[in-house]
């Protein structure tokens, strides 16, 4: 499949990663986004360990801030879990989409600024059209293009929203020096609130909850970390996201295929949305090479499965009765808690 032309829409990390694994796989990459923006979301920008390695796959070594394992905290109860082996690693969404385009750069890839507004294919090709720019046929098509795809929608495969609770997200950066080597989650009323240092100057704090979730409402819910951001300046907008959970009925529908949060996404409960995305590229680049498109779907439950059932879990609990007995159980069962950490993490 050397020279296979693969037009990727989107530019954020996961359609940046995928292009960079279609070139070393010999293929001819072209990615293409339709804003024209820093690459910041609203996002906790803990790489888990997992990551690391795929990044290094990549050639890629985003600087920031050495993450030593995850804290779960409600109340004056907290359970602590350290990485074994290798750290993960806190970095701005920013830093990384900068490190990660300059590698797409070096290598050559070609990068377009065009909306994508439809698509047609037949059994040899794909032909993406763009509003703003000229239409781009290719051989295949990876959707990158996150929550609440366009190219999922264009093929009709978005799924009807699930009737249980949709949850949103917020995300802001503070400017002091990190307190913390770890992950921070506070269990904070009907919200879960993510302290994450992402270099030695600069905390980014998150928070996922019910439509109207206010960040500073959610942080003054957690009297130690109030205290710690009282007349700390920003250093970022405020971003938000969501709602989710969201749901596509197939990952692949002819030569187009669906990567990261474009083929489904559960909960940033877990923040591992980059490792299975860059995962999830992987194995779409390794379909195409093998001409077998089709196998993608099959590939694409493997590397998500422990992801998906994990989280699902999770956010169930998180939305139970028994919510306020979450870390409390944890306390009790430290290797459960730290193998569940564990194969999130790894």
């Amino acid at each position: 499949m050397t020279g296979t032309r693969v037009a990727i829409v989107g530019g954020g990390p996961v359609g940046l990663a995928a292009a960079l694994f279609a070139k070393r796989a010999g293929m001819t990459p072209i990615v293409i986004e339709s804003r024209d923006y820093d690459g910041d979301k609203a996002c906790g920008e803990g790489l888990m360990p997992g990551v690391m390695p795929l990044l290094r796959e990549l050639d890629l070594d985003p600087p920031g801030r050495d993450l030593l394992g995850v804290s779960y905290r409600q109340g004056a109860r907290q359970v602590d879990h350290l990485f074994p082996g290798a750290p993960g690693r806190g970095v701005r969404r920013t830093v990384l989409v900068d490190a990660m385009r300059a590698q797409t750069e070096r290598q050559g890839i070609e990068r377009i600024h065009a909306r994508v507004t439809g698509l047609t294919q037949d059994s040899s090709s794909v032909l993406l059209r763009c509003a703003d720019g000229d239409d781009v046929t290719s051989d295949y098509v990876l959707g990158c293009d996150g929550l609440h795809s366009t190219v999922a929608r264009q093929l009709g495969l978005v799924a009807r929203p699930s009737r249980r609770a949709r949850r949103y997200g917020l995300r802001q950066h503070f400017q002091r020096t990190p307190w913390t080597s770890m992950i921070e989650v506070y269990y904070a009323g009907d919200a879960e609130l993510y302290i994450t240092p992402v270099d030695d100057e600069t905390v980014g704090v998150a928070v996922l909850g019910p439509r109207g979730i206010n960040l500073s409402t959610t942080i003054a819910r957690v009297p130690g970390i109030s205290a710690k951001l009282v007349g700390v300046p920003t250093a970022s907008s405020l971003r938000g996201a969501g709602p989710f959970p969201y749901r596509v009925h197939h990952a692949q529908s002819g030569r187009v295929l669906l990567v990261g949060d474009a083929a489904g996404y559960v909960d940033a409960i877990t923040g591992e949305g980059l490792r299975v995305g860059f995962a999830q590229g992987r194995e779409a680049i390794a379909a195409l090479q093998a001409g077998q498109p089709a196998s993608y779907p099959q590939r694409w439950r493997k590397v998500t499965r422990e992801f998906r059932l994990l989280t699902r879990g999770m956010v169930a609990l998180a939305s139970s009765p028994l919510r306020e007995s979450i870390v409390p159980l944890a306390s009790t069962a430290p290797r459960v808690f730290g193998a569940v950490v564990n194969r999130l993490a790894q």
